[in-house]
């Protein structure tokens, strides 16, 4: 197996959790979204970009975006529909410098 190459996200998310009010913790099952997943979906969803567009932002092709989206889009409705808590960690990644203007 090859390894992953480092995407680039625009900032860390952090300790991020989301669990459903209704279910105790100790019966709850959880999902993991790692950091990657996290910034294609704001990239798409949030930002509205192309995955042409969202690949060139993370230093990824696009093929490689789509394929990193559609995970967390199956993991984010797997946590919805199965009420499970969503954990935002891990990946792949590096934060990517601040982007200057006019260049």
């Amino acid at each position: 197996m090859r390894p992953k190459k480092i995407r680039w996200v625009k900032c860390f998310p952090g300790e991020r959790c989301f669990r459903p009010q209704d279910k105790p913790v100790g019966k709850l099952d959880g999902i993991c979204l790692t950091v990657d997943e996290f910034e294609a979906v704001r990239l798409a969803d949030l930002e509205e970009l192309t995955h042409a567009q969202a690949g060139r932002l993370m230093q990824v092709s696009r093929p490689t975006f789509t394929r990193i989206l559609a995970a967390a889009h199956k993991k984010i409705a797997d946590g919805f529909v199965n009420i499970k808590a969503i954990k935002i960690e891990g990946g792949c990644c590096r934060v990517a410098p601040p982007r200057r203007r006019g260049m």
